[in-house]
């Protein structure tokens, strides 16, 4: 098996589906521009049913970038499946994304049909789907909560009925990481190399990253996430999280993608611009924390070594330089470095009677800028 691990962005898509985070048909274009730099491998560009500007960004993306696949979604219904197909007429390399619940809770509450309903409607909608492109891909919504052989007989059969790709979606991220491993591995032995199988977890406990993980492992070589990890409730798997883990863990996750990481950043701002909502700062790999230091000890290390306390270089993933922040749990070794770089050469005296007016100022003042370390320095070596 290929350990090439394919990456669908649903930035566009599900993301765009965080409350307050939808986007029209020109920001959409200029989100496209940045996940083609990246180099994702899919770009579900959105849901052409639910709009008439989800239908206009997948028509405009699918005309505008040729060298990626270019995805729609649509329910198990024809009306969905032929207005996906009219969005992506001028695409070059369009995939039509089908899906229907699978697990009983869906079946009996939301869509009121039997398994055997639900597995014919699967079947006829890939075979319809197929009749418009090439390249289907079905998703099993509420996998996580379907019976093992239930899954493998739905996937079985959209196989045989023309599905490239079988998606086994954590829609409500129910699942965990050894649990899910093992559900979306039955799939894989099941489907013997016929189909590619693909995961898209949310992240409702926290654990969409490991469930994807898990299910590489597993055999899986497509993940769906998205940058920011925004999406439905507590959104999606993210896409800078799940990259760097195999990239930086490459001795254990011997699997590789086609990003360049170093956009992941810029990708992170963009999205943050266009939506108006951000990172929290202890974001891993693009918050404006993830390679900012404070405590003392953390910064002395640092200054003598970048890897004792940083296990990625912040350029790789499109970060400018790692920061030292001067605040209240800071060392002298961190506050002379800082002042080095301000242009005051000290004493060890100085040094000290910086180092507590600091301190001081930091007990009421969460931390202190470049100009106000330098107040405090001129203030220190002219007296």
């Amino acid at each position: 098996m290929s350990n090439r691990v394919h990456i669908f962005d649903t930035t566009l898509r599900d993301g765009e589906q965080s409350c307050g985070c939808s986007m029209n048909v020109p920001e959409k274009m200029r989100m496209a521009r940045k996940l083609i730099d990246l180099n994702v491998d899919v770009l579900e560009a959105g849901f052409p049913m639910a709009s008439q500007g989800d239908f206009d960004a997948v028509n405009a993306i699918g005309q505008e970038y040729g060298q990626v696949t270019v995805a729609a979604l649509a329910r198990c219904h024809a009306g969905d499946i032929e207005r996906a197909a009219r969005a992506l007429e001028k695409a070059r390399r369009p995939r039509i994304h089908t899906f229907i619940a699978t697990s009983p809770i869906h079946l009996k509450h939301k869509l009121k049909k039997t398994e055997e309903q639900a597995l014919e409607i699967a079947v006829q909608s890939v075979a319809l789907a197929r009749k418009y492109v090439d390249e289907v891909e079905f998703s099993a919504e509420d996998a996580t909560r379907t019976d093992p052989d239930v899954l493998v007989r739905f996937s079985r059969a959209v196989v045989a009925a023309g599905a490239r790709i079988v998606n086994l979606p954590d829609t409500v991220g129910y699942s965990i990481p050894a649990e899910y491993g093992e559900l979306v591995g039955t799939v894989v032995r099941a489907l013997e190399g016929q189909a590619e199988v693909s995961v898209h977890c949310h992240n409702d406990l926290g654990l969409a990253v490991a469930n994807s993980i898990a299910a590489i492992q597993a055999g899986v070589r497509q993940v769906e996430c998205t940058i920011n990890g925004i999406g439905e409730r507590a959104g999606n798997c993210s896409l800078e999280e799940i990259v760097m883990a195999l990239k930086v863990r490459h001795d254990i996750l011997p699997f590789t993608t086609g990003i360049n990481t170093e956009e992941l950043f810029p990708a992170s701002q963009l999205l943050t611009e266009i939506i108006g909502v951000g990172v929290q700062p202890n974001k891993a790999i693009v918050g404006k924390n993830a390679f900012a230091h404070e405590a003392g000890i953390h910064q002395d290390g640092f200054l003598k070594e970048r890897t004792t306390y940083e296990i990625m270089d912040p350029m790789s993933v499109g970060v400018p330089a790692s920061q030292l922040v001067v605040g209240k749990h800071s060392g002298r070794h961190a506050i002379a470095d800082r002042c080095t770089h301000l242009g005051y050469t000290l004493t060890g005296e100085q040094l000290e009677a910086i180092y507590h007016r600091i301190i001081a100022v930091c007990d009421k003042k969460k931390w202190l800028s470049d100009e106000e370390i330098g107040d405090i320095a001129r203030i220190v070596v002219q007296a």
